[in-house]
């Protein structure tokens, strides 16, 4: 159940709400808008029901929730979410450009990379350490001597970073140099990892499985937002279907129909979604015109030496190109890229 407090509610009203819910078994999770106050309440939803919320005073209603992801939903937060990754806002009406390599494969190639995707525009730098790979015998990654390096880009370039991780045990060692972890589709049911995600001070980027529906993919989101991290991206990077002719098929539904049901930021990665570089501009520009908060976008010096997803890499000077055309869609629904 989600419990709205009136807009003149007290502190002490709403710990009075609190103190109640605990008194019955149940757990209390207060979030604190601008405008109004709201009480989660997880528990025997038998019991929460049934008692007379809106006689305490300072409650205007309550709302039961019939869907299981509660603390991700508009019930429990009307306005949406705005998530600050290093200094750069994400949601809210703020769009956030993600660019660069898909994996880090040495400094030089990182660099290059990392100048070019922000000369272009783009905010936050992408970049593995560790990436999941179909065959064993692939490019597994350079593991923690890629994150030093993508720290130390970030440093010089100032551009904070997203790393996906990959295993429950690494999750503090990219935590400690990632300025914006990531769930890669095929963790996105990994619940031990989100839990262990959940504890961590860091904002997350969940990326939707491939075989998911979007009530498993925020019920994913609710995992994280339970164990205490509310700062949590979504995003949508194409789910499988019967069609072949590219990797994934791209539900660009997605993006309004998470931002209807749920207050958290959607970004769409347009490059996992194709497998194709000339299938990333339109994709892109379809994300921007549908409202999505920002793109995933892979950018190589050199796809045709890319130990990982060269097919999907956009060169440089192309990136820059759809930066320019990406701002022009930007300005006619009202975003600022």
């Amino acid at each position: 159940m989600i419990i709205v407090m009136a807009f003149e509610a007290t502190a002490e009203q709403v710990q009075a709400v609190v103190d109640r819910l605990r008194d019955v078994g149940a757990d209390a999770h207060v979030s604190s808008g601008q405008r109004r106050t709201v009480i989660g309440a997880v528990g025997d939803r038998g019991i929460i029901q049934q008692l007379p919320w809106e006689a305490m005073g300072g409650v205007e209603r309550a709302v039961p929730v019939l869907k299981e992801f509660k603390f991700v939903s508009r019930e429990f937060q009307a306005e949406d979410s705005v998530i600050t990754v290093g200094d750069v806002p994400v949601g809210g009406g703020h769009f956030a450009m993600m660019a660069g390599p898909c994996a880090v494969e040495s400094r030089e190639q990182l660099l290059a990379s990392a100048e070019a995707v922000k000369k272009a525009g783009a905010v936050i730098l992408r970049g593995d350490a560790f990436k999941p790979r179909t065959s064993p015998y692939s490019f597994q990654g350079l593991g923690e001597e890629a994150l030093i390096l993508m720290r130390e880009v970030r440093d010089l370039l100032g551009m904070p970073f997203i790393a996906e991780v990959l295993d429950p045990r690494d999750v503090e060692v990219v935590s400690e140099y990632a300025d914006l972890i990531r769930v890669g589709t095929r963790n996105m049911a990994n619940f031990t990892l989100l839990r262990e995600i959940g504890r961590q001070k860091k904002p997350v980027l969940l990326k939707r499985g491939f075989t998911a529906t979007i009530d498993e993919w925020l019920n994913a989101a609710e995992y994280i937002y339970k164990e205490g991290n509310h700062d949590i991206i979504m995003c949508e990077r194409g789910i499988r279907t019967y069609e072949p002719s590219t990797r994934n098929t791209l539900d660009i539904s997605a993006v309004p129909v998470v931002k209807h049901l749920s207050h958290l930021p959607v970004i769409i990665d347009p490059s996992h979604s194709g497998g194709h570089k000339y299938l990333v501009g339109p994709l892109a520009k379809a994300a921007v015109a549908i409202g999505a908060d920002g793109l995933l976008i892979d950018v190589h010096q050199a796809p045709e030496t890319a130990k990982v997803d060269g097919a999907q890499a956009l060169l440089p000077d192309d990136f820059m190109e759809l930066m320019d055309e990406l701002r022009k869609i930007g300005t006619a629904v009202g975003l600022s890229i």
